[in-house]
Protein backbone atom coordinates (compact mmCIF):
# COMPACT_ATOMS: atom_id res chain seq x y z
CA UNK A 1 0.00 0.00 0.00
CA UNK A 2 1.03 3.93 -0.25
CA UNK A 3 1.16 5.49 3.56
CA UNK A 4 1.50 9.44 3.50
CA UNK A 5 2.04 10.59 6.59
CA UNK A 6 1.46 14.33 6.76
CA UNK A 7 2.56 16.55 10.33
CA UNK A 8 -0.11 18.32 11.10
CA UNK A 9 -0.45 22.35 10.68
CA UNK A 10 1.12 24.78 13.10
CA UNK A 11 -0.23 25.38 16.70
CA UNK A 12 0.31 28.30 18.85
CA UNK A 13 2.84 25.71 21.00
CA UNK A 14 5.23 24.80 18.25
CA UNK A 15 5.30 28.87 17.88
CA UNK A 16 6.44 28.85 21.62
CA UNK A 17 8.61 26.18 21.75
CA UNK A 18 6.39 24.41 24.40
CA UNK A 19 6.20 20.61 24.31
CA UNK A 20 2.40 19.87 24.13
CA UNK A 21 1.58 16.43 23.73
CA UNK A 22 -1.85 16.24 25.90
CA UNK A 23 -5.51 15.75 24.60
CA UNK A 24 -7.27 17.23 23.21
CA UNK A 25 -4.60 19.68 22.22
CA UNK A 26 -4.59 23.32 20.74
CA UNK A 27 -6.08 24.45 17.36
CA UNK A 28 -4.00 25.87 14.70
CA UNK A 29 -2.21 29.12 14.74
CA UNK A 30 -3.61 31.60 10.85
CA UNK A 31 0.06 29.96 9.63
CA UNK A 32 -1.41 26.36 10.49
CA UNK A 33 -4.59 27.22 8.64
CA UNK A 34 -2.52 28.46 5.43
CA UNK A 35 -0.53 25.16 5.49
CA UNK A 36 -3.78 22.96 5.84
CA UNK A 37 -5.56 25.03 3.41
CA UNK A 38 -2.57 23.98 1.01
CA UNK A 39 -2.95 20.28 1.60
CA UNK A 40 -5.45 19.48 -1.36
CA UNK A 41 -3.95 21.21 -3.96
CA UNK A 42 -0.41 20.00 -3.48
CA UNK A 43 -1.86 16.52 -3.28
CA UNK A 44 -3.81 17.12 -6.16
CA UNK A 45 -1.70 14.43 -8.48
CA UNK A 46 -2.30 11.93 -6.04
CA UNK A 47 -5.28 9.79 -5.40
CA UNK A 48 -6.67 9.21 -1.97
CA UNK A 49 -9.02 5.85 -0.81
CA UNK A 50 -9.13 6.97 3.00
CA UNK A 51 -8.13 9.60 5.63
CA UNK A 52 -7.39 9.64 8.79
CA UNK A 53 -6.39 11.75 12.03
CA UNK A 54 -5.29 11.26 15.58
CA UNK A 55 -7.38 11.79 18.66
CA UNK A 56 -5.72 15.59 18.96
CA UNK A 57 -7.81 18.74 17.91
CA UNK A 58 -4.54 19.65 15.77
CA UNK A 59 -4.25 17.04 12.96
CA UNK A 60 -8.12 16.65 12.34
CA UNK A 61 -8.53 20.25 11.41
CA UNK A 62 -5.43 20.00 9.23
CA UNK A 63 -7.23 16.76 7.87
CA UNK A 64 -10.54 18.64 7.31
CA UNK A 65 -9.74 20.77 3.74
CA UNK A 66 -7.88 17.63 2.16
CA UNK A 67 -11.59 15.60 3.31
CA UNK A 68 -13.19 18.58 1.79
CA UNK A 69 -11.89 18.50 -1.41
CA UNK A 70 -12.24 14.53 -1.70
CA UNK A 71 -15.27 14.44 -0.13
CA UNK A 72 -14.26 11.22 2.68
CA UNK A 73 -14.53 11.58 6.05
CA UNK A 74 -11.77 11.85 8.55
CA UNK A 75 -11.36 8.60 10.66
CA UNK A 76 -10.00 9.41 13.83
CA UNK A 77 -8.21 6.15 15.42
CA UNK A 78 -7.00 6.00 18.78
CA UNK A 79 -3.05 5.34 18.60
CA UNK A 80 -1.73 7.90 16.32
CA UNK A 81 -1.37 10.69 18.95
CA UNK A 82 1.92 12.66 19.47
CA UNK A 83 4.04 10.60 21.79
CA UNK A 84 3.25 11.73 25.48
CA UNK A 85 5.90 14.23 27.45
CA UNK A 86 4.96 12.82 30.82
CA UNK A 87 6.62 15.14 33.56
CA UNK A 88 8.18 17.80 30.72
CA UNK A 89 4.83 18.50 29.17
CA UNK A 90 4.32 22.29 28.47
CA UNK A 91 8.03 22.74 29.16
CA UNK A 92 10.08 24.69 26.73
CA UNK A 93 13.86 24.96 28.15
CA UNK A 94 16.42 23.32 25.96
CA UNK A 95 17.48 20.73 28.68
CA UNK A 96 14.05 19.43 28.83
CA UNK A 97 13.09 19.49 25.28
CA UNK A 98 17.17 17.52 24.89
CA UNK A 99 16.04 14.95 27.28
CA UNK A 100 12.21 14.16 25.50
CA UNK A 101 14.08 14.28 21.70
CA UNK A 102 17.07 11.91 23.21
CA UNK A 103 14.31 9.48 24.96
CA UNK A 104 12.68 9.25 22.01
CA UNK A 105 15.56 8.43 19.62
CA UNK A 106 17.05 6.03 22.16
CA UNK A 107 14.21 3.86 21.18
CA UNK A 108 15.30 3.94 17.20
CA UNK A 109 18.43 2.61 18.58
CA UNK A 110 16.89 -0.42 20.24
CA UNK A 111 16.33 0.47 24.13
CA UNK A 112 12.20 0.87 24.10
CA UNK A 113 12.55 0.04 27.77
CA UNK A 114 13.77 3.60 28.53
CA UNK A 115 10.42 5.32 29.47
CA UNK A 116 9.63 9.18 29.36
CA UNK A 117 9.71 10.91 32.57
CA UNK A 118 6.23 10.26 33.87
CA UNK A 119 5.17 8.71 30.93
CA UNK A 120 5.11 5.42 28.74
CA UNK A 121 8.38 3.67 27.23
CA UNK A 122 9.06 3.14 23.37
CA UNK A 123 7.70 -0.52 23.66
CA UNK A 124 3.88 1.17 24.43
CA UNK A 125 4.02 3.87 21.54
CA UNK A 126 5.19 1.38 19.06
CA UNK A 127 2.53 -0.65 19.67
CA UNK A 128 -0.13 1.54 19.30
CA UNK A 129 1.04 3.45 16.04
CA UNK A 130 1.88 0.24 14.42
CA UNK A 131 -1.82 -1.11 15.36
CA UNK A 132 -3.38 1.66 13.50
CA UNK A 133 -1.27 1.30 10.93
CA UNK A 134 -1.76 -2.52 10.58
CA UNK A 135 -5.36 -1.45 10.54
CA UNK A 136 -5.35 1.32 7.86
CA UNK A 137 -3.16 -1.58 5.90
CA UNK A 138 -6.23 -3.71 6.10
CA UNK A 139 -8.40 -1.40 5.15
CA UNK A 140 -7.08 0.55 2.22
CA UNK A 141 -4.63 0.52 -0.33
CA UNK A 142 -3.67 4.55 -0.30
CA UNK A 143 -4.11 6.02 2.87
CA UNK A 144 -3.36 9.70 3.83
CA UNK A 145 -2.63 10.01 7.88
CA UNK A 146 -2.35 13.18 9.52
CA UNK A 147 -0.57 12.62 12.57
CA UNK A 148 2.26 14.46 14.68
CA UNK A 149 6.04 15.40 14.42
CA UNK A 150 8.09 13.42 17.02
CA UNK A 151 5.26 10.36 16.06
CA UNK A 152 5.92 10.26 12.62
CA UNK A 153 10.05 10.63 12.55
CA UNK A 154 10.05 8.05 15.18
CA UNK A 155 8.16 5.24 13.47
CA UNK A 156 9.07 6.24 9.84
CA UNK A 157 12.74 5.96 11.63
CA UNK A 158 12.01 2.59 13.20
CA UNK A 159 9.95 1.24 9.86
CA UNK A 160 11.81 2.39 7.11
CA UNK A 161 14.27 -0.77 6.04
CA UNK A 162 16.14 1.69 3.39
CA UNK A 163 17.12 4.60 5.41
CA UNK A 164 20.15 4.61 8.52
CA UNK A 165 17.71 4.82 11.59
CA UNK A 166 18.51 8.29 12.87
CA UNK A 167 17.58 9.71 9.10
CA UNK A 168 14.40 11.35 10.91
CA UNK A 169 16.51 12.33 13.93
CA UNK A 170 18.92 14.70 11.01
CA UNK A 171 15.80 15.87 8.87
CA UNK A 172 13.70 18.67 10.38
CA UNK A 173 9.75 17.59 10.03
CA UNK A 174 7.98 21.13 9.95
CA UNK A 175 4.35 21.74 9.76
CA UNK A 176 2.72 19.66 7.19
CA UNK A 177 5.67 18.07 6.07
CA UNK A 178 4.99 14.30 4.70
CA UNK A 179 6.98 11.34 4.67
CA UNK A 180 5.41 9.14 1.80
CA UNK A 181 6.17 5.54 2.16
CA UNK A 182 5.04 1.66 0.72
CA UNK A 183 4.93 -1.19 1.98
CA UNK A 184 2.59 -3.32 4.43
CA UNK A 185 2.97 -4.70 8.05
CA UNK A 186 3.88 -7.68 6.56
CA UNK A 187 6.60 -7.08 4.11
CA UNK A 188 8.03 -3.93 5.65
CA UNK A 189 8.31 -0.17 4.48
CA UNK A 190 10.21 1.80 2.19
CA UNK A 191 10.85 5.30 2.50
CA UNK A 192 9.97 6.90 -1.25
CA UNK A 193 10.11 10.88 -0.23
CA UNK A 194 9.96 12.81 2.67
CA UNK A 195 10.03 16.77 2.30
CA UNK A 196 10.59 18.19 5.59
CA UNK A 197 8.87 21.97 4.11
CA UNK A 198 5.23 23.06 4.46
CA UNK A 199 3.01 21.89 1.65
CA UNK A 200 2.79 24.77 -0.47
CA UNK A 201 6.11 26.10 -0.27
CA UNK A 202 8.63 27.80 1.98
CA UNK A 203 6.38 30.72 2.07
CA UNK A 204 4.12 28.95 4.68
CA UNK A 205 7.30 27.91 6.73
CA UNK A 206 7.64 30.09 10.03
CA UNK A 207 11.60 30.20 10.47
CA UNK A 208 11.10 31.76 13.92
CA UNK A 209 9.03 29.22 15.56
CA UNK A 210 10.91 27.27 17.94
CA UNK A 211 9.29 23.96 17.31
CA UNK A 212 10.43 21.41 19.16
CA UNK A 213 9.47 18.61 17.44
CA UNK A 214 10.33 19.38 13.92
CA UNK A 215 13.60 21.16 14.25
CA UNK A 216 16.67 17.96 13.30
CA UNK A 217 17.89 16.85 16.59
CA UNK A 218 21.43 18.02 16.11
CA UNK A 219 19.84 21.63 16.43
CA UNK A 220 18.09 21.07 19.39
Amino acid sequence: MRLLLIRHGQTPSNVLGLLDTAHPGPGLTAVGTAQAAAVPGSLRVHSTEAIFASTLIRTQLTAAPLAAARDLPVQVLPGLHEIEAGALEGLSDRDSVRKYMETVFAWVHGDLSAAMPGAANGQVFLDRFDADIAHIAATTQTAVVFSHGASIRLWTAMRAINVPPMFTAHNDLDNTGIAELTGSPEDGWTLQSYAGQPFGGSGLADPAASDPMGHAVDSV
